[in-house]
């Protein structure tokens, strides 16, 4: 079989960059396609990967913010076409309307489109006007779009059980249940930010590593640690960056652009992480579990089945600052095992991982072969 890899877009350093260097892993001779591609602001890996993009990637100002092209983006994605027996499609919005032709469609969902199906959660409280109205006046003919999109997917992979559902509420279609796997970065080398600052580390911290956006709940988690009278170093990039340093205070601090080795050495010396934003995965408390370190995460979505409450963190039922204040303080409380946390971390491996992912392609592909008289 040849296979192709398809994402949305390779802009970031984010979980789901990281999934695609697994599936690139997973599938060695395969090409990756998509719209946008910034070698300068994603991960470095895949500077050795074969990487196809779309008309719009020679748009400089559309790599920076993908965000300014939402009115062009259904069109690039359906005329991004892919010449493949096989195409595993990475997405979360775009991916699976790229133009596949008569390949089998494999499709690994993080989530069907957050910004159509969730758009008040996504957005966040008071979101810029002039986003919020294009938002609305684009999202009908965007649903109509995803859902013609999502019905020539011969297969969908979910990350997560509440995705799972989600495919099924949206779309209709029943999926497989594959994990993201953890990426050999979080057990790997270590380096202390440089400009980490000393008293954090003499005090002790708490670690939140996110997305900075309005809907990942970053704000209340940094009111929460006031609250709770705790040290917090916020990991990430994105439009709230600069107001959440202003708020950081002297008790907490943002770093960005920070390399891998970077942000193993904070997971290793953290006291927990604290993620309190909707995830449809929830891979950072694994992440912080390779160094046998507990979290405290929403009830919510992914957290519940990466984490097991009392043994690998703890769980609060809304992101409001209180209820994550008192969550740190009730995980304060207990005397974590670190070996059990580290155990929970590794049924999460990405050679697990891979294994799953050949497991699906094959069936789905022999599946829509057995459908077309062809050889399995």
């Amino acid at each position: 079989m040849k296979v192709a890899i398809a994402h949305d877009y390779l802009t970031q350093r984010g979980g789901a960059e990281r999934v695609v260097l697994s599936m690139v892993k997973a599938f060695p001779d395969a090409e990756v396609h998509t719209l946008l591609y910034d070698p300068a602001t994603t991960f470095s890996e895949f500077a050795d990967v074969r990487v196809r993009t779309s008309r719009l990637n020679d748009v400089g100002f559309l790599r920076r913010d993908h965000r300014r092209a939402l009115p062009l983006l259904p069109f690039a994605a359906s005329r991004l076409k892919i010449d493949a027996d096989v195409v595993l499609a990475s997405t979360s919005g775009w991916a699976h309307g790229f133009d596949t032709g008569n390949a089998t469609l494999v499709a690994y969902c993080y989530s069907p489109a957050r910004w159509l199906y969730q758009h008040d959660r996504y957005l966040g409280e008071n979101p810029p006007r002039l986003r919020s109205i294009g938002l609305q006046a684009l999202r009908r003919p965007l649903i109509a779009w995803d859902k013609r999109a999502a019905q020539r997917v011969d297969h969908y992979l979910a990350i997560s059980t509440v995705v799972q559902q989600r495919i099924y509420d949206v779309y209709g279609k029943t999926s497989t249940l594959v994990p993201a796997p953890l990426s050999g970065f979080a057990s790997g080398a270590r380096a202390r930010p440089a400009e980490l600052s000393d008293h954090l580390v003499r005090g002790g911290f708490h670690l939140c590593v996110s997305r900075l956006l309005p809907y990942k709940n970053v704000r209340q988690v940094l009111e929460a640690a006031r609250i709770a009278g705790v040290n917090l170093v916020i990991v990430g990039k994105g439009s709230e960056a600069e107001s959440l340093r202003m708020a950081a205070g002297q008790r907490g601090q943002v770093l960005s652009d920070l390399s891998d080795a970077e942000v193993a050495w904070l997971y290793a010396r953290c006291d927990a992480l604290i993620a309190a934003s909707y995830e449809d995965f929830g891979l950072t408390p694994l992440e912080a579990a390779v160094h046998g370190k507990p979290s405290i995460a929403l009830r919510f979505g992914g957290f519940l089945d990466t984490m097991i409450e009392g043994v690998t963190g703890v769980f609060f039922d809304e992101p409001t600052p209180e209820l994550i204040a008192v969550a740190i303080g009730r995980a304060r409380d207990v005397v974590w095992s670190g070996e059990a946390i580290k155990a929970r971390a590794a049924e999460f491996s990405e050679d697990r991982y891979i294994d799953r992912l050949h497991s699906a392609v094959h069936a789905a592909a022999t599946a829509r072969n057995a459908v077309q008289g062809l050889p399995g």
